[in-house]
């Protein structure tokens, strides 16, 4: 029985709960909110931080703006893909015009991007609006086996 770390997306909480159980909606120990509630977390840059360095499963961030057209476009998309991925994957949603650190660090120079985390370590990252499908398939082409 192995467990996972999870960051509580309300309280912040780090939570150990075991990997057979990730699909039984699990509750945070502190503040007994839903560790995944099958929407994207928006998240600023330590939050990000946080979720990457501590989330036991891999992280999916859509690096957005609300002045980007392409980007609300892909909002909804997004939505269903986090229906569809949680609880194997953390969706997170940061928003680009207040995260610098972070678009410096990826080289993001376009948005919608993409950036998937796995064990704290960037393993892929895209660039352009996606349909849920797509994302679903692009992540799923990223992650190790």
């Amino acid at each position: 029985m192995t467990g996972v770390t999870l960051v509580c997306p309300a309280c912040a909480a780090l939570n150990r709960v075991p990997q057979e159980r990730l699909g039984d909606s699990p509750r945070c120990g502190v503040c007994h909110k839903p560790l995944f509630t099958g929407q994207p977390l928006a998240v600023d840059e330590s939050q990000l931080a946080r979720h990457t360095a501590h989330d036991g499963v891999p992280v999916l961030v859509d690096v957005w703006a609300v002045w980007c057209g392409p980007c609300r476009t892909m909002a909804p998309q997004f939505a269903q893909a986090a229906a569809m991925l949680e609880p194997r994957l953390r969706l997170l949603k940061l928003d680009a015009d207040t995260a610098p650190q972070t678009m410096a660090r990826h080289g993001i120079r376009s948005i919608p991007s993409l950036l998937l985390f796995s064990g704290g370590k960037l393993i892929a990252q895209q660039a352009g609006a996606m349909t849920a499908g797509q994302i679903a398939q692009w992540v799923r082409q990223h992650l190790p086996k």
